[in-house]
C-alpha cells in the first residue's frame, strides 16, 4: 500500500469533501443486489451462455444450476426508484436491447455498460399467487419486456423484447430482492466490505474470496490484540459492478491530488449506490477497487478504508506474500477506528512495522484510543 507521509491528514480531507457531496443524494435510495432471475413460465433462469465475455452475445434462459453465469447484479439508476442496470456477473457487462431498438423481437444481449436507456430496466411488480418477488423487466427506452422468444418455456430459448402483458413468460422471480430495492441491509455496528469491479474488468471469484480472507485475518488480529473484535456480515464482500471502465476511475480528476482520484471516485460511487455516509456512524466501510492510476494510493480514516488495485490483487493472492496485505489491512482499519500514523517505526501496525506482520502489536495507548473512540462500541 502506498502512503503519503502523513496518511491520516488527507483522509480527514476525504471525509470533509464527501460530507459536502451528500446533500445531493436521494434519501432512502434503493441498493445494489445480486440475484438469479427465474422465468415463471417454465422455471428457467436468465443465463449468459458459456459465461461468454463477448459483446453482443444473446442471453438465454436455461435450467437453473447455481452457476455464476446465472447471477445478475441489479444496480439502481441514480435519481429513480424502480430503474436498474443489470450486469452479468461472469463478464461484468450489462443487459442491453440490441441497437436500442424499439421493435418487437429485438434481441436481448450483453454489452459494455453505459448510461444508455436501452441498458436500464424497470422492475415492475407482478402479483403471482403462491410466490413473491416477481417482476416484469421492462426496458426503459421501449417500454417492452424481456421474454423468451415466442414466450417459450423451453430451456435454451433466446431472450428478446416483446410488449408487456399478463402472461407468465413476461414475469421473472428475483429471489434475492427485498422490499426497498436491495438485499437485506446488514446490521449496524458491523464492518461492510465492497469490491467495486469496473465495467471492463472480468469477474473473478478469487477477488471477493481473497478480500474476505484478509478481513477475517484482520478480525482475528484485533481479537488477539484487544480482547474484542469487529463483526463481519454473512456475505463478507458485497460485489458492486462499477458504472465506468477502469480507466475512468483512474483518470477522472477528483480533488487536487491524483493519489486519491481512483479511491475518491470509488468511494463516491459506493456512497451513491448504497446510501452510505462519510463518516458513517452505522458501519465501518471498506472499499477496494480493481483500478489504479499512475501514482495512485489509498488509505483510511473516519470509519472508512479505501484501497486500490494493488491491495485487491494482493488479497486475491496475485501480488506477493499475504502477510504484507494482512498487515496493511490492520493498519488501515486502525485509521478507520481513529488512530493516526505513528511518528516512527515503533513496532506497532500504525507504523512501517505493519510490513513485519504478524510480528507487530498495538501499544496500550493505541488500544485505549480504539476502545474509547467513535467506533469502539463496534467491538465485542
Amino acid at each position: 500500500m502506498r502512503r503519503l507521509p502523513a496518511a491520516i491528514a488527507p483522509l480527514t480531507a476525504v471525509v470533509v469533501f464527501l460530507i459536502m457531496t451528500l446533500a445531493a443524494l436521494p434519501a432512502n435510495a434503493a441498493t445494489t443486489f445480486t440475484s438469479t432471475a427465474v422465468n415463471q413460465n417454465g422455471g428457467n433462469c436468465l443465463t449468459l451462455p458459456n459465461s461468454s465475455t463477448t459483446n453482443g452475445v444473446q442471453l438465454t434462459q436455461a435450467t437453473c444450476n447455481g452457476g455464476a453465469n446465472q447471477n445478475l447484479t441489479f444496480t439502481p439508476v441514480s435519481g429513480t426508484t424502480d430503474q436498474y442496470t443489470i450486469a452479468t456477473s461472469t463478464a461484468g457487462r450489462c443487459v442491453d436491447v440490441y441497437g436500442a431498438s424499439t421493435a418487437d423481437n429485438a434481441t436481448v444481449i450483453q454489452w459494455t455498460c453505459s448510461t444508455a436507456n436501452n441498458q436500464k430496466f424497470r422492475l415492475v411488480p407482478v402479483t403471482v399467487s403462491g410466490t413473491d418477488k416477481t417482476f416484469r423487466l421492462q426496458a426503459v427506452h421501449s417500454s417492452k419486456c424481456v421474454v423468451p422468444t415466442g414466450g417459450s418455456s423451453a430451456a435454451n430459448a433466446a431472450l428478446v423484447q416483446l410488449p408487456c402483458d399478463a402472461v407468465s413468460s413476461r414475469t421473472w422471480r428475483l429471489p434475492n430482492y427485498s422490499s426497498g430495492g436491495g438485499t437485506t441491509t446488514p446490521p449496524e455496528k458491523t464492518v461492510r466490505v465492497y469490491w467495486l469491479k469496473p465495467s471492463d474488468v472480468a469477474y473473478d471469484q478469487r477477488w471477493p474470496d481473497g478480500i474476505a480472507n484478509v478481513m477475517r485475518e484482520a478480525q482475528r488480529y484485533y481479537k488477539q490484540e484487544l480482547g474484542k473484535t469487529f463483526t463481519l456480515n454473512t456475505t463478507v464482500v458485497e460485489v458492486v459492478n462499477g458504472d465506468h471502465v477502469k480507466s475512468w476511475y483512474e483518470t477522472t480528476p477528483n480533488g487536487s491530488d491524483p493519489y486519491w482520484w481512483t479511491v475518491f471516485n470509488m468511494q463516491q460511487e459506493l456512497i451513491r449506490k448504497l446510501s452510505l455516509r462519510a463518516p458513517d456512524s452505522r458501519w465501518i466501510n471498506v472499499g477496494e477497487i480493481s483500478a489504479e492510476g499512475s501514482g495512485a494510493g489509498g488509505g483510511g480514516g473516519g470509519g472508512w478504508v479505501i484501497l486500490n488495485q494493488h491491495d485487491a490483487d494482493g488479497a486475491a493472492g496475485v501480488n506477493g506474500p499475504m502477510n504484507r496485505w494482512y498487515g496493511g489491512m490492520v493498519h488501515e482499519l486502525g485509521h478507520a477506528f481513529g488512530l493516526p500514523d505513528s511518528t516512527s517505526t515503533d513496532g506497532t501496525p500504525m507504523s512501517a512495522s505493519f510490513y513485519d506482520y504478524p510480528n507487530t502489536h498495538f501499544s496500550q495507548s493505541q488500544k485505549n484510543q480504539i476502545l474509547s473512540g467513535p467506533y469502539g462500541s463496534f467491538l465485542s
